[in-house]
């Protein structure tokens, strides 16, 4: 009787020895689980607190106030339910700046570092809907009427008549693009976006890099681009180079560096839509670095989760509906290096896009 009850007390230990190292092995994986989970997003939280201090803003609404054209008028998208992304039409004014601040960007190309300039100015049309856009790009080089624009320290630039475009954001910055662009074409930029030197050549590199075909040679020492007529699979440097060429083309055109520069954004475009960035967290994160650490948007566009939502609004968006065209321009009558706006062409276009 002894021993059974011995027996039964041994079978019992063993039995609840059992379950409770099942028990603490359930616990110790759930707390494994528990740990993972919160170090996964810490993880998140330090990438979304990284990528959103990245961003520059400026107060673009609050500087120019209502002294601007009127937003045109839009139907209700209905309730966020039935709307989850913005669908209405928009216009943006997206800068490439030949910035000379920052190592990285001196080592791509800036001088001194006496200033920016706005080497390249595109507005983007998106039509209601989403799913077709149109990109005008503004030669630099164009003669315009700058208006008066307030400066960030107080005061304000002054009116000039025949001034080149591109002297309205190196006197001014973006609050005086904004203000002449919007001047030009009497269309009002719901959004402002500039990216730099560094970014670009970075966003590029993510990418795993990009593949244009030109048809002429290009020889630039000044964007250290040499290229044959061809097809090229270019790095982020060389594609900065092209971006940026002009004397390495017939008469050293701006109008020529135009096409390579649409070509170029269309060519970007693709990769995108090639590269499957969902399923490739580290390259998604090197993008979404590259891109946000040389961004500067106006604070409608200052955070990742607008910039988000921005991108999905985008997502029946491809690359065969991006239209590219140039501001219609001639020849400046007093100056054969100067570009003017062609009319009534050029306010046929703006007038569409309103």
């Amino acid at each position: 009787m002894a021993a059974r009850e011995a027996r039964e007390a041994r079978e019992a230990r063993e039995a609840r020895d059992g379950r409770g190292g099942r028990s603490r092995g359930f616990k110790v994986a759930g707390l494994a689980l528990a740990g993972a989970l919160l170090l996964g997003s810490a993880a998140a939280g330090w990438v979304y607190w990284h990528l959103n201090g990245n961003i520059t803003a400026v107060d673009i609404d609050g500087a120019l106030g209502d002294d601007r054209p009127a937003r045109p008028a839009t139907a209700p998208s209905g309730s966020p339910a039935a709307a989850p992304v913005p669908t209405g039409a928009l216009n943006l004014l997206v800068l490439g700046s030949d910035s000379r601040t920052g190592e990285g960007n001196q080592e791509l190309g800036g001088g001194d570092s006496g200033g920016a300039r706005s080497d390249t100015a595109m507005v983007v049309h998106l039509d209601a809907g989403r799913t077709a856009a149109t990109v005008v790009s503004i030669p630099r080089d164009t003669l315009v009427d700058r208006p008066s624009c307030p400066l960030e320290s107080g005061g304000s630039t002054r009116e000039a008549s025949g001034a080149m475009f591109n002297t309205a954001y190196e006197l001014g910055g973006p609050v005086c693009a904004v203000k002449t662009v919007e001047s030009l074409t009497g269309v009002r930029m719901d959004h402002y976006i500039e990216i730099d030197f560094s970014g670009f050549a970075k966003l590029v590199d993510a990418l795993g890099g990009v593949t244009v075909t030109t048809d002429v040679d290009i020889d630039d020492d000044k964007s250290h681009l040499h290229l044959d007529a061809g097809t090229h699979h270019l790095d982020g440097t060389e594609a900065l180079g092209l971006a940026r060429t002009r004397y390495g083309l017939a008469g050293g055109s701006d109008l020529a560096r135009i096409g390579l520069q649409q070509n170029l954004v269309k060519a970007l475009l693709e990769q995108i839509a090639a590269t499957d960035l969902l399923t490739d967290p580290p390259r998604l994160y090197q993008v979404a670095d590259a891109v946000t650490g040389s961004l500067t948007t106006d604070t409608g566009l200052d955070s990742l989760g607008e910039l988000t939502s921005l991108g999905r609004s985008l997502g029946g968006l491809a690359a065969d509906d991006v239209h590219t065209v140039t501001m219609p321009v001639d020849p400046a009558p007093w100056d054969p290096n100067r570009v003017v706006a062609r009319e009534p062409d050029a306010r046929d276009l703006w007038e569409s896009l309103r």
